[in-house]
C-alpha cells in the first residue's frame, strides 16, 4: 500500500508549468487526481500556440481542485515556476510541488516524497540516489545531466545528488523565506539555484528516489543555451561561494 502524506503537509498544490504540451496534460492530469484525490492543480501556461491553455480551461471547468494560469508569453521555465508559487502563497497551501507536464515524473511518486516531506522543508525526486533510475535516455542527455550535477555540487559545496531534478516538493515556509523576487534563472538552471537557496537558508533537504522516464510525446525544452546558463551561473554562484569562504579564513 503506498504511503499517504498526512494533514499536517496539506493541503496540496501541484504546479505544472506548460508550453505546447496538449497531448500531454489531460493524462498526467488524470494521473495526478488518481495519485492524490486530495490535492490540487495549478495549470501554468505559457501561451501555447496548440491549444493547451484551452485544454486546461478544460479539465477545470470539470474539476474544481484543477486551476489555470495564462501567460501571454513563453518566459522560460523559471519564470513559470515563480508565478506558480506566488499564487500558491497567496492562498492557504501548505505544499507546493514542482511537476512537469511531460510525463517524465511520475505521479505516482508523490505519496512517497510527501511522506519524507514529515521529517524536510525540501523532497527532491531523485534519479541519482540508490533506487533512482532514468528509462529511455540518450547517452548524451545522461552525460548532460550527470555532468551538471556533478560539477554544481562541486562548485557549490552542496550534497545533493540530484539538485538539478524538477520534481520536488517544498513547504511554503520555504518559498516564503527564500527570495522569489530576484530569481533571473530562467531555465532549468532555476532547479540549482532555488535547491542552493534552500540549502543556504538553512532548511533541510531530502533526496527520495524516483524513476524518470523521457517524454514519448512532444519535444524537450532542453537546448545549448539552457545549459550554458547554468553553467555561467553554478559559476559565478561558486566563486562567490569561495570568496566567501576566503574572508571568514583571513577575519579568524
Amino acid at each position: 500500500m503506498a504511503e499517504q502524506p498526512s494533514t499536517a503537509v496539506e493541503p496540496v498544490l501541484v504546479v505544472i508549468p506548460t508550453y505546447n504540451e496538449r497531448e500531454n496534460l489531460g493524462p498526467i492530469t488524470r494521473r495526478l487526481r488518481d495519485a492524490l484525490p486530495k490535492a490540487h492543480v495549478l495549470v501554468v501556461d505559457d501561451g501555447s500556440p496548440d491549444g493547451t491553455g484551452e485544454l486546461a480551461d478544460e479539465l477545470a471547468a470539470k474539476d474544481e481542485l484543477v486551476h489555470v494560469m495564462h501567460r501571454t508569453s513563453k518566459a522560460g521555465l523559471g519564470a513559470a515556476y515563480v508565478a506558480g508559487f506566488d499564487w500558491a502563497l497567496e492562498r492557504d497551501y501548505a505544499v507546493i510541488v514542482e511537476m512537469d507536464a511531460d510525463g517524465s515524473h511520475a505521479p505516482e511518486d508523490l505519496p512517497r516524497m510527501l511522506a519524507a516531506l514529515e521529517d524536510a522543508d525540501l523532497v527532491i525526486g531523485s534519479r541519482y540516489v540508490p533506487g533512482g533510475h532514468t528509462v529511455n535516455w540518450p547517452a548524451s542527455r545522461k552525460l548532460i545531466s550527470w555532468g551538471g550535477n556533478f560539477y554544481s555540487r562541486m562548485a557549490l559545496g552542496a550534497k545533493v545528488k540530484d539538485i538539478t531534478a524538477g520534481f520536488r516538493a517544498y513547504r511554503r515556509q520555504v518559498l516564503e523565506k527564500i527570495n522569489l523576487g530576484n530569481v533571473a534563472s530562467a531555465g532549468y538552471c532555476f532547479q540549482i539555484d532555488l535547491a542552493w537557496r534552500t540549502i543556504e537558508a538553512g532548511f533541510t533537504v531530502v533526496e527520495v528516489p524516483i524513476t524518470f522516464t523521457e517524454r514519448q510525446v512532444g519535444d524537450s525544452k532542453m537546448s545549448g543555451s539552457i545549459v550554458r546558463e547554468a553553467l555561467l551561473r553554478v559559476t559565478k554562484w561558486g566563486l562567490r561561494r569561495r570568496g566567501t569562504q576566503l574572508r571568514n579564513l583571513v577575519r579568524r
